[in-house]
């Protein structure tokens, strides 16, 4: 199985490596998603460090409008907790991006909740200190390290008590809200080399396999996943083709609406 950290890390494409005040480098002829990729069990997932640094090259982002400033509902079933901590997660590297302090302190208490929510808050207490105690100094190397150690932690607690299925929809609801903000900075800026970094079809179908393996979980939102992924797949899987600039708009309509029913009660 791929580990939560390798696959929420993907969550942020932007969520991790050089900061914004670095001198803008030339824009790359060509982003190879395999070259900035690690493969696991062949699956190719892209390391954000990497991604990040092809993304900025293209041109300058404001972090600051995909912050995300409300917290979302409050839920009891373990699925709607699982995803929506994913999300948080990656909320968390997006305001680390903007040096949002306040933000990043809000998000290190909510990720404690929904951690709490589904069983490991004893493991996430002390990186979610660490984290506001990090954002106070405005030390955002720390923030994002404490960050990955949350994701680490994650899925060794739900190793632990063999709930591998829930650390799955961790990495899936993390994957969704970067895929939205990735879609939504390619939309604004359209570069057939941003939108590159959307090919990622054996993720895609690493997620789609997953999910058929837990019909237990049948709740509307999980339901709906499934299915926006079937309408993501030919958009993504395009073999040697380019991705166009209507597909990265609709990928971005699609994860739009699947994070909404993520952090919203229905």
């Amino acid at each position: 199985m791929i580990s939560v950290s390798k696959i929420s890390k993907w969550v942020g494409f932007i969520l991790a490596g050089a900061t914004l005040s670095a001198p803008a480098a030339p824009a790359p002829q060509h982003i190879d998603v395999h070259q900035i990729s690690k493969r696991v069990e062949d699956v190719v997932v892209p390391l954000p460090n990497e991604v990040f640094g092809a993304l900025n090259k293209l041109g300058p982002v404001n972090w600051k409008e995909f912050v995300r400033t409300e917290k979302g509902a409050n839920f009891t079933e373990r699925p709607r907790i699982a995803l929506l901590l994913g999300s948080v997660i990656a909320d968390g590297f997006i305001a680390v991006q903007a040096e949002d302090a306040p933000a990043v302190k809000d998000i290190g208490q909510r990720v404690l909740t929904l951690a709490k929510g589904i069983g490991v808050g004893n493991s996430i207490t002390p990186h979610a200190k660490a984290i506001i105690d990090a954002a106070d100094k405005r030390n955002w190397d720390n923030v994002r390290l404490e960050l990955d150690r949350t994701q680490s932690s994650v899925q060794q607690a739900m190793n632990e008590v063999q709930d591998q299925k829930l650390a799955q929809l961790v990495s899936l609801g993390g994957w969704l809200r970067g895929t939205q903000v990735l879609t939504s900075v390619v939309t604004k800026h359209f570069s057939t080399e941003g939108a590159e970094l959307l090919h990622q079809p054996d993720l895609l179908s690493y997620f789609d396999q997953k999910l058929a393996g837990m019909p237990e979980y049948n709740a509307p939102v999980v339901l709906s996943i499934k299915t926006a992924l079937n309408q993501v797949r030919p958009l993504i899987d395009v073999a040697t083709k380019s991705i166009s600039p209507d597909a990265v708009k609709r990928i971005n309509e699609i994860t739009t609406r699947l994070d909404g029913e993520i952090v919203t009660r229905q």
